[in-house]
């Protein structure tokens, strides 16, 4: 008979000990509070500042060429950069790209569908955030996604590590377990500032860029019920609107027509506007100067604006996606890894760099070729001096006395000095 050891551990698990306090009801779908579509139509059909703001995200993110590598040795032809050159048939490579960022920068959540025949991955999709709800389970992992389009749902199930034919990428939010947070949600106030503001011109663009002005009755006779409202279906056919402004008007006896200006107050809803739109910008990681938003001097010129953009939006991104597609379609020993190269913005300060290592005189061959990314030479562990840029230990020894290596000519010239032929 086997006697249990009272004392004995029981057997480890690979589980959060806090996954389970995370789901109130295991297996049931959990909704999110957050109205995709709403942010769909604000954040980017209806606001300017923040359609053009994804679009450069996914544009830059869409421009990354990608590369393979298996250790230290680039892979040129492989199934997993053609499935990402054409993913499915009916987007290129960029076009799903823009898709997978706009998905992400609108809901903070990207659903990724793998399709696999013959075990290798054939296709890839994205799937509309707002169509997709996740599962959880007592461990406090998702058991499965579901996907409902109109009256059909799909479901995707996942094994007990969260894997499944559906990947999701999603920002960080610190307000929700399951579904990640969206910029456009941070910028929400802005986005809707600056909507109301548009709102506001167009209404005064449609009233001759001033407030109509009011109506006063002259002397103590008021207005019947049926001459009031006559005169405000007079007043709203033939005198409101773009089309007829200018229009003169013709007031019954009685009536005295008050002029009204826009006052200076009414004249600051513009930098409002120009506020708000730098505030969309913020949240999406946008330099204003990119969009020509005026009132932000932050870089001194467009390149300076153009490199943060890359460094401190782009490429972070970019490597949050390389990650997560290591992990989920890259083979065994492979890393998927952008070329960043091959970046515009980027080679610019590369370019300085280079010019600096170029132009240093403590550095020696090979800590030039290192900031330049290029491998050690043999015998580039020299330091190069004078005009000629000789090896330092050639150059000194032709400057001692009664060196055999140079002269003292070939010395002088080193050092920069002229020297004479003398008879």
């Amino acid at each position: 008979m086997k006697i249990r050891n009272p004392f004995r551990k029981p057997p480890e698990t690979k589980q959060s000990a806090t996954g389970a306090a995370m789901v109130m009801n295991p297996g049931q779908p959990a909704w999110s509070n957050r109205d995709y579509a709403a942010f769909a139509d604000e954040g980017y059909r209806r606001n300017v500042v923040a359609y053009r703001s994804i679009n450069m995200i996914a544009d830059a993110v869409a421009s990354v060429t990608w590369t393979l590598f298996r250790g230290d040795t680039e892979i040129i032809e492989s199934p997993i950069l053609d499935l990402i050159k054409n993913p499915n048939p009916m987007q290129s490579g960029k076009q799903y790209m823009r898709a997978k960022v706009g998905f992400l920068m609108l809901s903070g959540n990207g659903y990724e569908e793998k399709v696999e025949a013959g075990g290798s991955i054939k296709e890839l999709y994205q799937l509309r955030p707002d169509r997709m709800t996740v599962v959880p389970g007592a461990n406090g992992f998702p058991i499965c996604y579901e996907y409902k389009a109109g009256m059909r749902t799909a479901k995707f199930l996942l094994d007990e590590l969260g894997v499944g034919d559906v990947r999701h990428l999603k920002l960080f939010n610190p307000l929700d377990d399951w579904y990640g947070m969206s910029p456009v949600e941070a910028g929400a106030y802005s986005i809707d500032q600056h909507n109301l503001s548009m709102s506001w011109m167009q209404s005064l663009l449609q009233n001759s860029a001033r407030p109509s002005g009011a109506l006063k009755v002259s002397g103590d006779t008021p207005l019947s019920g049926e001459q009031y409202n006559r005169l405000k279906t007079q007043l709203e056919e033939q005198h409101q609107g773009a089309a007829n402004g200018g229009r003169p008007m013709l007031l019954e006896g009685g009536l005295e027509w008050q002029q009204m200006g826009m006052s200076p107050s009414d004249m600051g809803i513009i930098e409002t506007k120009y506020s708000a739109a730098r505030d969309v910008a913020l949240a999406f990681g946008v330099p204003p100067q990119l969009l020509g938003i005026p009132g932000d001097n932050t870089y001194a010129n467009y390149a300076e604006a153009r490199l943060a953009f890359w460094e401190d939006t782009v490429i972070p991104l970019v490597g949050m996606i390389a990650e997560d597609w290591n992990a989920s379609i890259a083979d065994e020993g492979t890393e998927l890894q952008p070329d960043l190269d091959k970046i515009p913005a980027i080679a610019d300060k590369r370019m300085t760099l280079w010019t600096m290592a170029d132009k240093a005189t403590d550095l020696t061959i090979n800590e030039r070729r290192e900031l330049k990314g290029f491998e050690a030479i043999q015998g580039g562990d020299v330091l190069l001096v004078g005009l000629g840029l000789m090896p330092l230990a050639d150059a000194s020894t032709g400057l001692g006395i009664g060196g055999d290596n140079i002269d003292a000519k070939a010395a002088a010239h080193i050092m920069g000095y002229d020297v004479k032929a003398t008879d």
